[in-house]
């Protein structure tokens, strides 16, 4: 990242309240370190109260501040509880990052006895995310200020195969988005959707493969978030994201052959059939044609 980028996030965020979903590890957790360091307050949320716990230490440890709040975002309830104690204890929420999300990787035809995929995926991703929002944006309005900045993905503008469970519920949220976005406009709150490709976190690290396929960093995933804080755009994405997004627009038969063609080279999630270890070199070729893309 270059060095004026950095030096208007620090300026943005310096003494700015930000909450972040999915804080004890990956993407969540790194972007929670940056904006600490930054001399952000920063609102910890996971499942996990223990190691919201060592992460809040961290933090401290190094002069930043942090505040944990343990929740299960898959429970409507729980995230309204978690709503109320939040504004108990600040004042405010300038910046929304939701984060956390589950990933499912499973053809539609491995699937048909698994509706539960598509209905716990939705809940986390879609209905989670939103019911946060509703409960905040009333004191982003009455401010006239904020930020919320949603993880999306790169299946969403490519139409990942394997993935549809977690693409339509990203896809949701990216709808739901692009209408809030001008809804809220005339009180100034941005809404950013980032279409984030794929990242070396624990979420991807049950499918072998991924370890031969590019990937982003989560340092690198936490670059694109700096740049949505500091230049609050409606979107962002990789160049390969918007290439896909342009041709299924314009050419949408070979955005599905490509889809196709990947599909069939690579094989299935362990959960569903027994996968191989490593890549051939056939498939080691088409996913740096794809960097990032899931399969």
């Amino acid at each position: 990242m270059n060095k004026k980028l950095e030096a208007l996030f620090q300026q943005n965020v310096k003494g700015k309240v930000a909450l972040i979903t999915g804080a004890s590890s990956g993407i969540g957790l790194t972007i929670a370190k940056r904006i600490a360091a930054a001399g952000a307050h920063v609102l910890l949320v996971a499942r996990t109260q223990e190691t919201l716990e060592e992460v809040k230490a961290e933090i401290e440890q190094k002069g930043g501040h942090a505040s944990i709040f343990p929740c299960d975002l898959t429970d409507m309830n729980a995230i309204d509880e978690l709503s109320k104690q939040v504004m108990a204890h600040v004042d405010h929420v300038d910046y929304l990052i939701n984060n956390a999300g589950r990933s499912i990787r499973r053809a539609v035809h491995e699937s048909y006895d698994r509706f539960h995929d598509f209905e716990r995926t939705m809940q986390l991703n879609y209905f989670g995310a939103v019911r946060l929002v509703l409960n905040l944006l009333p004191h982003m309005i009455k401010r006239k200020n904020g930020q919320i900045i949603n993880i999306s993905s790169i299946g969403v503008l490519a139409n990942a195969t394997r993935f549809s469970a977690y693409v339509a519920s990203k896809a949701a949220l990216d709808a739901f988005s692009r209408c809030l976005s001008a809804e809220v406009l005339k009180h100034k709150i941005s809404i950013t959707s980032i279409y984030m490709p794929l990242v070396r976190t624990p979420m991807i690290a049950p499918t072998k493969i991924y370890k031969y396929v590019p990937t982003l960093s989560p340092d690198e995933a936490a670059d694109l978030i700096v740049y949505a804080i500091v230049k609050r755009p409606k979107r962002i994405a990789t160049h390969l994201g918007r290439l896909a997004s342009i041709t299924y627009a314009i050419a949408p038969d070979i955005n599905n052959i490509l889809m196709s063609i990947g599909f069939n080279l690579f094989p299935s999630s362990t959960a569903a059939i027994a996968e191989q270890e490593k890549l051939n070199l056939l498939q080691r070729a088409y996913a740096r044609l794809f960097p990032g893309e899931h399969w």
